[in-house]
């Protein structure tokens, strides 16, 4: 693929023009609280280029999933105030995202100020999968931008998603790449072509269902697959153990059978846990104890423990495989990160990553929230990418509907 640049568009002069940027405001809250700020962050550096050169920028985001309509707990206030609490420009909400409020706002707009517009999904036609519902709301966008607009798309979270914000006004506007965008493309393709091995892809989080369709593409490309957080189990299961009442996906079973098999032929070695942190019960002060990832039930609360983490051994187990790699890609807790006393073995990988020689790729969405929740500071690792999804489906082989459309 081939893209027009935020350079390009530059260079060709942005002064006093509107320039719609596309980005991730998508962030975590406690009530009215901005928890994890990373891509908040990570959002600046296009807006600061584009404010330095002139341009009037009208940005679009969303935040959750709220139903088609405006709904006070999707609102971006609590993600803008952050912004303008970080920017070096003037940043304005407006009060809706097409209406009076966007329109007055948008008119009296100057030359290197930032208008953000209020969560697109409040407006049912952004994730609309009618073409001409989209395009209408794309229409709508677009005029705020006058005769003289152009796109940009840095929110590399939302290239999976054929939305109006994201797909549609890209066919309407000249468009182009963000550096956000740009980097995250960058990144994923090294893990995709050309990678320095060995290469070692840790894979957890809660539903194996969740990552199936990557690690179908992984198998024969990556050299060893660690598994944990709930997702081990159903690989436990799919091995003959019993798992007790942890998260198992029965269903799933003869896929990951399935799954094995095709990774010993191939060359891939699949990495379960030989020991798991077993608990009482799920809650941040239950009883717990470390037993065989083989022999679960044998914990003194039988078969009514609940697997929350992956043991010690396993986690130093993992960490002398992240060590010895040349490339890392990390997606998913090993356990329930949140609980401090089943926190360890995520704590565990984040640690090996921050001192390993390879390059390393945190695979963003609860992945990244972990680490900065546990203490670590982004730059110590290679790239925390923005995108979860996006970065799954990347890996995956699937088309990104963002990404395809600024294809020139």
């Amino acid at each position: 693929m081939t893209f027009h640049t935020l350079n390009e568009l530059i260079a060709e002069g942005v002064r006093g023009r509107y320039i719609l940027v596309r980005s991730d405001l998508n962030v975590p809250l406690d009530g009215s609280t901005v928890t994890d700020d990373g891509r908040i962050k990570a959002s600046l550096p296009v807006l600061a280029k584009l404010t330095d050169a002139g341009a009037r920028v009208l940005v679009t985001a969303h935040l959750g999933r709220p139903k088609g309509a405006p709904d006070e707990k999707y609102s971006l206030k609590p993600a803008v105030a952050r912004l303008a609490e970080l920017a070096s420009f003037n940043v304005a909400l407006a009060e809706d995202t097409v209406g009076r409020s966007a329109k007055q706002l948008a008119a009296s707009l100057q030359d290197g100020e930032v208008l953000v517009l209020e969560n697109v999904r409040f407006d049912a036609r952004e994730t609309s999968k009618d073409d001409a519902q989209r395009g209408a709301f794309a229409d709508e966008l677009v005029a705020l931008t006058g005769g003289n607009g152009a796109f940009v798309d840095d929110a590399f979270g939302a290239v999976h998603r054929k939305h109006a914000s994201v797909y549609d006004v890209a066919t309407r506007l000249p468009s182009y790449q963000g550096d956000l965008v740009h980097a995250e493309v960058e990144v994923l393709r090294k893990l995709t072509s050309d990678t320095q091995r060995p290469y070692v892809v840790v894979l957890g989080g809660s539903k194996v269902s969740d990552k199936l369709a990557v690690i179908d593409n992984l198998i024969g490309k990556a050299d060893t697959i660690l598994v944990g957080g709930g997702m081990l189990f159903t690989f436990l299961a799919a091995e003959g153990h019993k798992v007790a009442g942890s998260l198992l996906e029965e269903d799933q079973i003869p896929v990951v059978q399935e799954y094995l098999r095709r990774a010993a032929d191939a060359g891939t070695e699949f990495v379960v846990p030989s020991d798991v942190v077993v608990a009482s019960k799920f809650s941040a002060d239950a009883e717990h104890q470390t037993v065989p990832a083989d022999a679960i039930e044998s914990s003194s609360f039988g078969a009514e423990g609940i697997g929350l983490d992956i043991g010690p051994d396993s986690a130093a187990a993992f960490a002398d495989r992240i060590k010895a790699a040349k490339t890392v890609f990390w997606n998913g807790p090993m356990g329930v990160f949140e609980f401090a006393a089943f926190a360890a073995g995520t704590r565990a990988i984040a640690e090996a990553l921050t001192v390993t020689d390879a390059f390393t790729v945190v695979g963003g969405g609860d992945s990244a929230a972990a680490v900065r929740t546990l203490g670590f500071e982004d730059s110590q690792f290679g790239h925390i990418s923005t995108g979860g999804g996006a970065s799954l489906e990347y890996l995956e082989g699937k088309e990104l509907p963002g990404l395809s459309v600024l294809d020139r």
